[in-house]
């Protein structure tokens, strides 16, 4: 018989098109943490073009899911989230948010979806077959700073505690706003 591991319990999940420009931004990022944190036991990669109903079994056995996304909201450089399951009436199965997609969680699951924020990163430039602007990519470094700050102490800490972490991130973000 087969035994299923355990996946790691926090999953780091970028989602863009490499081919548009600032939408890259995410899955640059987790390329960048990997050749600076690795993967391992803490934590797990993923990268796609998109959210799709299928993700919701990555989300599985995870303890802390943090959605990476680029946003042309220029208000801030960074603005990490807390995310609730919220019914989106124009979602599809092409393409979600991840809000839609927690919905869809609990739909399915019949349980509370796992503790997710949404680092999103701020873009101006979407266009096709474009590379990240200076923007971007000093949005980029900015993120990188962050994830890495939160992962080590997400490392040193119990889950227990995470969800505090993860508050203490959010409320940081939004005094920088302030």
């Amino acid at each position: 018989m087969l035994m299923q591991q355990q996946p790691p319990p926090l999953l780091l999940f970028a989602y863009g098109n490499p081919s548009r420009g600032d939408d890259a931004v995410a899955p640059a990022l987790l390329e960048s943490l990997a050749k600076v944190a690795g993967s391992g036991e803490l934590f797990e990669c993923l990268t796609d073009f998109q959210l799709q109903v299928e993700h919701i079994f990555d989300l599985r056995q995870r303890h802390l899911v943090i959605f990476i996304d680029a946003t042309e909201d220029n208000r801030l450089p960074l603005q990490f989230t807390p995310l609730l399951p919220q019914r989106d009436a124009g979602y599809s199965s092409h393409a979600l948010h991840p809000s839609a997609l927690l919905f869809v969680w609990q739909q399915l699951e019949k349980t509370p979806p796992p503790l997710c924020y949404l680092l999103a990163i701020s873009g101006n430039s979407f266009t096709l077959g474009e590379p990240l602007t200076p923007m971007a990519t000093t949005n980029l470094h900015a993120a990188l700073t962050l994830l890495q700050q939160l992962l080590q102490q997400l490392h040193t800490h119990d889950t227990t505690r995470w969800p505090a972490l993860c508050q203490a991130y959010s409320t940081l973000s939004q005094q920088t706003a302030a």
